[in-house]
């Protein structure tokens, strides 16, 4: 049966309308932040659970039989086709009160992603793509977006979330990165990828992603011409250490310089 991407579309937008009545009531307010974590720092608030609840709700009664996928709420169902759902990726921008957080949700069959949203509600942005398009939506109009199509690592502008991600082991490949690229840029969480899918950015590298980090970006970035892979060439819809590239040359000769390092 073929897939209704109309629908996936539609769906991909009504959810991330119930995430965002969610989300902006709470963001830059004294809300209360939890730690995930036992040693370390990974936060958590009610808009990460409230917004990935309402992505639930609008998921499953328009899709009641596929998989879901979500940050907070764990893995729901059994399906070739699965929904993979970060409400709020970024929750330490989102309670810092920086607008670079953003509610992803992505779409994948057999293992890949093949539709995303990434919607940053303060802003009104939404990165959106389905098989053959990429969009940027922005107070009720949309247009196609492209990548710069930079094929050059020493022209690139290259974006991670913070250089502290590749401390121990991966530092080396950090370092030969910053030194073999033109600029560097931190702290965009998936807005950087966004940014490389419309042209304003080249590359981002992240170790230690995971599905619900890079599954929604992945159809963004290819939709939009540029190209995206795990360190070792493998497809990172399931996460992993992860580069995204503006197009397939520029992406080939960033995982050699990875490799090497």
């Amino acid at each position: 049966m073929p897939l209704d991407l109309a629908k996936i579309e539609a769906t991909l937008l009504a959810a991330a309308d119930a995430a965002a009545t969610c989300t902006l009531p709470l963001f830059r307010t004294s809300l209360a932040v939890d730690n995930k974590l036992s040693q370390g720092f990974d936060p958590v608030t009610e808009a990460d659970k409230s917004a990935e609840t309402a992505i639930r709700a609008v998921i499953a009664e328009a899709f009641p039989d596929h998989a879901i996928i979500g940050e907070e709420w764990g893995t729901s169902g059994n399906s070739e086709y699965c929904w993979i759902i970060d409400p709020v990726d970024g929750t330490r921008s989102f309670i810092s009160g920086a607008p670079v957080w953003g509610t992803l949700i992505g779409f994948a069959h057999n293992g890949v992603a093949i539709a995303g949203l990434m919607s940053q509600p303060f802003i009104g942005e939404t990165f959106l793509a389905v098989p053959g398009r990429a969009t940027y939506r922005r107070a009720g109009a949309a247009q196609p977006i492209r990548t710069s199509g930079q094929t050059e690592l020493a022209q690139s502008r290259v974006f991670t979330t913070t250089p502290n991600l590749f401390l121990g082991e991966h530092w080396p490949k950090w370092q030969a990165m910053e030194s073999a690229t033109r600029l560097q840029r931190f702290g965009m969480d998936c807005y950087g990828y966004a940014l490389l899918a419309a042209g304003h950015a080249d590359l981002v590298i992240e170790p230690s992603l995971n599905t619900y980090d890079i599954a929604a970006l992945i159809p963004i970035i290819r939709q939009a011409g540029g190209a995206i892979a795990c360190w070792d060439g493998s497809e990172p819809t399931g996460g992993g250490d992860v580069v995204a590239a503006a197009t397939p040359e520029l992406l080939k000769k960033a995982l050699e310089l990875i490799n090497a390092a």
